[in-house]
């Protein structure tokens, strides 16, 4: 089927998803700018996109994969390896202010542990839906999860955090 989207069908896209959008490729380049420019480039691709979305799960799924293979390719960019050697800017510009410090801690982990712990706990997708999402196993998902919530407890220690 090919089928163009009119602007008021992206329009809406957009504004559904966005944020998150924004945030998964903030989260995974942790620079401002460059995480406005994939958040763009991934509308842009939704654009060219022809062929419709099954429904609502599928299209914020193709969304997900979407920012993180555009993230994965602006981190291998050449121009991004030149930069890295130099001081990068880290402007950080979360929703909430008030979790900042832990959202850093959660900047520090690797890729991997990011995104899974933003779709579980910030996008409230269950572990079968994430591996689905990721194209992996459900059981690589959860051990992901509990990697990643022992590498964020225990930075959480290091930092002074009250932890139960």
């Amino acid at each position: 089927m090919n089928r163009v989207r009119s602007q008021e069908e992206m329009a809406a896209l957009y504004r559904r998803h966005v944020s998150m959008v924004y945030q998964i490729c903030l989260m995974l380049l942790k620079h401002v700018p460059d995480a406005e420019d994939a958040t763009q480039n991934v509308f842009r691709k939704v654009m060219e996109q022809k062929v419709p979305f099954r429904d609502p799960e599928h299209e914020k799924a193709w969304l997900i994969v979407t920012a993180r293979n555009e993230c994965r390719d602006q981190l291998k960019h050449w121009w991004r390896r030149k930069r890295e050697g130099e001081e990068m800017l880290q402007t950080v510009s979360w929703e909430q202010p008030e979790d900042l410090g832990l959202k850093e801690l959660i900047w520090d982990l690797p890729e991997q542990d990011r995104l899974v712990l933003y779709l579980y706990y910030y996008q409230g997708y269950p572990t079968q839906e994430i591996a689905q999402i990721l194209g992996k196993n459900p059981s690589t998902v959860r051990t992901w999860l509990v990697r990643a919530r022992k590498k964020l407890k225990l930075r959480m220690e290091a930092e002074g955090y009250d932890i139960p």
